[in-house]
C-alpha cells in the first residue's frame, strides 16, 4: 500500500509504498476512505508524544470499509462501513468494564502506539469494543471529520460540562474542535462566545451559531474580562480547546461563581499553572474530556444523520495523499479554521 512515512522526528515524512497491514488479534483492518489532519499528528510528528517507534506512518482520525478481520472478531464483517474512536480501548480493564473507554488503562491510538491512516489501510485493534458502524448514506469526508475533534468536542460540551440552554458557554480557540464545540453547543441550546486571535475563526464560529465573539490578542486578562462583559458576569461553561497557558487562564478567569470549566485541548508534559485562587473562591469545577468512547456514539451519530449537527460544514479542504506531507508540515504555523480530510485514494 501507500503511506505516509517519516523516518525521524521533524524531518518532513514521504510517500512510499510499505507492506500492506494484517489484523492484530482481535483486530481488523480498514481500507481508509478518507482521514482527518489533526494537529495531534503535528505533535507525533515533532516527537513530542512518547511511544512512537520510527518509522511511523502517522494518522487517527479515519473513516472507510473493512476489508479483513481476525478470526476472534464476532460483531463484524468484512465490507461493514466503519470509524472509530480516538481512544481504542482494550475492553478488560476496570475502566472498560465501568464504560469508561475514553480513559482505558491500556489504550491503543492508531497514528501513535501504532501505525495510523495516513495510508490505503490501517490496523485496528479491539475491532469488537472499538470500530462504530457508520450510516449508508454519511460520506467518509463527513465520518473523517468526527474524528477526534468533533467526538471529543460533543462530550466535551454535553457529558463533561454539562451546557444546558440558555447558559452561556465560552469557547477559548476556534480551530477544529473548538468550531466543533461551538456547532454542538448551540444544536443544545446554549449561548455561545467564540475567542480566538483569528478573524477568520471567529467569523466561522459565528457562522455557526456564536452569539458573541471576542478577540484574544490582548492576553488572558482582557480575554477573561471581556467574556464576562459580554455574558453578563462571565460564563456557566468555558472549554480551553486550545491547550496553551493563555488560553486556559482565560476559560478559568471567565467563568462566573461555580462555573464549570473544561480542558479539552491537550497540554504540554508537565502543564502549565492554573489561577486555583479563583477557583477556591468561586467553587469552579476543572473537568478534564478526553475523546468518546464507541459505545457512546450513536447518539451523536443520529443528531450527524438528522442533519441537527453538521460536522461536514467544519471540513475546509479535501487533499490527496502525496499533499499530506506538506500540509502535516504546514500545522506548526497553526491548525487553522476548520478541518482538512486526506483522501487516500479516490475509489471506494
Amino acid at each position: 500500500m501507500r503511506a505516509v512515512v517519516f523516518e525521524e522526528f521533524g524531518r518532513l515524512p514521504v510517500v512510499r509504498d510499505v507492506a500492506d497491514p494484517v489484523p492484530p488479534p482481535s483486530g481488523a483492518v480498514v481500507r481508509v476512505g478518507a482521514t482527518g489532519l489533526c494537529r495531534s499528528d503535528w505533535h507525533g510528528w515533532r516527537g513530542h508524544d512518547d511511544g512512537i517507534s520510527l518509522p511511523h506512518v502517522p494518522g487517527h482520525e479515519l473513516a472507510g470499509r473493512v476489508v479483513a478481520l481476525d478470526s476472534a472478531v464476532a460483531n463484524w464483517k468484512v465490507g461493514d462501513r466503519v470509524t472509530v474512536p480516538f481512544v481504542c480501548a482494550c475492553g478488560r480493564c476496570p475502566a472498560c468494564a465501568a464504560g469508561d473507554q475514553q480513559v482505558c488503562e491500556r489504550q491503543e491510538q492508531p497514528g501513535f502506539t501504532h501505525w495510523g491512516s495516513f495510508a490505503e489501510y490501517v490496523p485496528v485493534h479491539g475491532a469488537d469494543v472499538n470500530l462504530v458502524a457508520l450510516p449508508e448514506e454519511m460520506s467518509y469526508v463527513t465520518a473523517a471529520s468526527l474524528g477526534c475533534r468533533f467526538a471529543t468536542a460533543y462530550r466535551a460540551v454535553v457529558t463533561r460540562g454539562r451546557a444546558r440552554p440558555g447558559e452561556w458557554v465560552a469557547v477559548h480557540g476556534c480551530g477544529g474542535v473548538g468550531l466543533s464545540a461551538v456547532m454542538i453547543a448551540v444544536a443544545a441550546g446554549a449561548r455561545v462566545v467564540a475567542v480566538d486571535v483569528s478573524a477568520e475563526a471567529l467569523r466561522l464560529a459565528e457562522g455557526f451559531g456564536a452569539e458573541a465573539a471576542v478577540d484574544a490578542s490582548g492576553g488572558a486578562g482582557a480575554t477573561a474580562a471581556a467574556v464576562r462583559e459580554v455574558t453578563g458576569g462571565g460564563a456557566q461553561v468555558s472549554l480551553d480547546a486550545l491547550g496553551a497557558e493563555a488560553t486556559c487562564r482565560a476559560s478559568v478567569e471567565c467563568l462566573r461563581r461555580r462555573g464549570r470549566h473544561v480542558q479539552v485541548g491537550l497540554v504540554p508534559a508537565g502543564g502549565f499553572a492554573v489561577p486555583m485562587g479563583r477557583v477556591v473562591a468561586l467553587e469552579l469545577d476543572l473537568l478534564g474530556s478526553h475523546g468518546m468512547a464507541a459505545h457512546a456514539y450513536p447518539v451523536m451519530m443520529e443528531q450527524v444523520r438528522s442533519g441537527r449537527l453538521r460536522p461536514d460544514l467544519l471540513v475546509r479542504e479535501v487533499i490527496g495523499l502525496d499533499a499530506a506531507p506538506a500540509a502535516l508540515a504546514a500545522m506548526g504555523e497553526g491548525s487553522g479554521a476548520g478541518m482538512t480530510v486526506i483522501v487516500p485514494r479516490r475509489e471506494d
